[in-house]
């Protein structure tokens, strides 16, 4: 592989999410493929290793170094699942070593066990779980001379590569020394000891391919008799060593890529959370230059879809904290808005047109969550609009008759946590005599969920009824519409108790919300408030977007110069394109 060709482009591309990821196993198949390094006409072919390793494993059966391996061979041809050099052999992977299971004790004698260093070395697949280097010597535990012999476990020679064949498939290690395994292996043994680091090269490389066409569902595993027919690319001994000096040279270099990359993010994250907390918690005399910089600065900063949300959640948090537009003293004090408010719910009670709530005690203004700016008031749902919990348990398995011919529509938590702001979806519809058990909000109501999935919010889209796990609220006729209300619900989700300082109650239910103090401004400031987020949460929108195409650009630049590196040796291998991304496919399941 030109590795020189593949980095100048490389940092066009590293952002891509999973791009070291796929370099890694990029390389990987290069190498199983024979177009990682060249091949030297010099070189034993591989036929003759092929007779080499015949020879060995006789040796080996015959001094009894080994036992002779059970014949796992179906009968069926072998696969040759992509082209190869011509000094290279298609052969199975029981032609190079022995498939070796392994096995466990009685595990309640805890006298089957010994410390670490202490008994026979044996390792559980879970002892290969996030070990990052390639030789491994022992386990969590040892298995003593008792649960040795009281298992089936086989202790392997040093140089066995260790493959795992369930929980999970995939995990591949080589044997620092002898050492046995559980039930949860199919390692191979070389008949050649050089061959080892080859051929648990080209395990790493088969193994996604080998997980997902395992057999099982709940539980996926591989046999000893799939493991033993997987079509192994076997090259000349020579451009083995060369081809595994090659690998370990540019999964170094993965590393470091890894490593530079992880650095930038993390200057990246810190750049980005330091500008939001300046925000979130605003010094006045340099907001605005924080704000500016913050501003300037987060669409270079923002690489990550969850940088994003935090951004939304930093534009909700200063709107509703009056940081986001200035105040105007014109405005007039929301206190004056509140009378207006008060005064108009008791014309529509006086004229029948709406019900006498219940009076609330008043706010404990002194644990409110923040001083609002002059001109600023605290105000509770039931003070600003209508405000109340659906009616309707109902759903269509359990009431059938009240949906049959339905065209009343009804909306569930679901339609609400899925709708980011503006409900559109509804989940079924009443009939008239289900209407007359339920209640009609009208379109624009700001729905709130109190079960399932707790505060979510949403503005509704049509004329709906809901459950008694959703509430409503109306703002009063002065208000434009409910986006205000339903933004706050989104900054004050997360410690919604918090705006709740006079309850006593321990979930978010209908006494909670009744009781949450909702910072209220002049009329005339809401509206410049929503315009601002509207605009913001657009920029935001326009973030995630190019985030997106970016990231997918870098995905198919990365593929493309991928692609563009293994076109250099098709003309050796006759590999053809839609072979890139397709390791070796593992042969029939028994």
């Amino acid at each position: 592989m030109n590795a020189e060709r593949l980095l100048a482009h490389y940092e066009r591309v590293v952002d891509a999410p999973d791009a070291i990821a796929r370099l890694r196993r990029f390389i990987l198949d290069l190498a199983v493929r024979g177009q990682l390094v060249p091949q030297d006409v010099n070189d034993e072919p591989a036929s003759e290793l092929l007779k080499r390793i015949a020879k060995e494993k006789a040796r080996l059966v015959k001094t009894g170094e080994l036992r002779k391996p059970r014949d796992l061979d179906s009968g069926n041809d072998l696969d040759e699942p992509f082209a190869i050099p011509v000094t290279w052999r298609w052969v199975r992977l029981d032609a190079v070593g022995a498939i070796v299971g392994g096995g466990t004790p009685p595990a309640a004698d805890a006298d089957n066990f010994a410390e670490p260093g202490e008994g026979v070395p044996w390792l559980p697949p879970a002892d290969l779980g996030g070990y990052s280097h390639l030789y491994i010597s022992r386990g969590s535990r040892d298995l003593s001379e008792k649960g040795s012999r009281a298992s089936s476990a086989t202790v392997m020679p040093k140089g066995t590569v260790l493959f795992t064949s369930r929980a999970p498939i995939g995990y591949v290690a080589i044997a620092a020394n002898p050492i046995s395994t559980n039930q949860g292996f199919k390692s191979i043994v070389p008949y050649i000891a050089d061959c080892s680091r080859f051929i648990a090269t080209a395990m790493r490389a088969f193994a996604p391919e080998i997980d997902a066409n395992a057999p099982g569902t709940t539980f996926k595993e591989v046999s000893g008799k799939i493991v033993a027919a997987i079509p192994f690319p076997l090259p000349p001994l020579a451009e083995q060593h060369r081809i595994v000096a090659k690998v370990d040279e540019l999964m170094a270099l993965c590393d470091r890529l890894e490593a530079a990359r992880g650095s930038r993010e993390a200057t990246r994250n810190r750049l980005a959370a330091a500008s939001l907390a300046r925000l979130n918690a605003p010094d006045p005399e340099s907001f605005q230059a924080d704000a500016r910089f913050a501003l300037d600065a987060l669409p270079a900063l923002t690489t990550r879809p969850d940088q994003i949300k935090q951004l939304r959640q930093t534009i909700l948090n200063l709107a509703v904290r009056g940081k986001l537009v200035p105040q105007d003293a014109s405005d007039g004090p929301a206190s004056e808005l509140l009378k207006r408010i008060a005064k108009e719910k008791a014309r529509l009670v006086k004229e029948g047109k709406a019900k006498r709530q219940e009076l609330q005690p008043e706010p404990d203004l002194d644990h409110a969550p923040f001083a609002p700016p002059l001109g600023w008031e605290w105000g509770r749902f039931p003070e600003l609009g209508t405000f109340g919990r659906g009616k309707s348990k109902h759903r269509p398995r359990n009431d059938p008759a009240l949906f049959v011919g339905g065209t009343h529509l009804m909306i569930q938590t679901g339609d609400v946590a899925r709708s980011q702001g503006a409900i559109e979806t509804y989940t079924s519809k009443y009939n008239d005599f289900g209407l007359s058990q339920s209640f009609k909000w009208r379109r624009g109501a700001l729905c709130i969920t109190i079960a399932a999935n707790i505060a979510d919010s949403g503005i509704l889209g049509f004329d709906a009824c809901f459950p008694d796990s959703v509430v409503g609220f109306v703002p009063a006729s002065m208000f434009e519409n409910a986006r205000y209300f339903e933004y706050f619900v989104r900054t004050a989700k997360a410690n919604l108790l918090e705006f709740a300082p006079a309850t006593a109650q321990k979930n978010i239910n209908l006494e909670i919300l009744i009781s949450v103090l909702i910072p209220l401004q002049p009329l005339a400031e809401q509206h410049r408030i929503v315009a601002k987020v509207d605009d913001l949460m657009a920029l935001c929108d326009r973030l995630e977007a190019s985030l997106d195409l970016a990231t997918a650009t870098r995905r198919r630049l990365l593929a493309a110069v991928l692609a563009e590196v293994l076109a250099q040796g098709e003309s050796d291998t006759h590999t053809s394109p839609e072979e890139v991304t397709r390791p070796a496919r593992v042969a029939a399941a028994e």
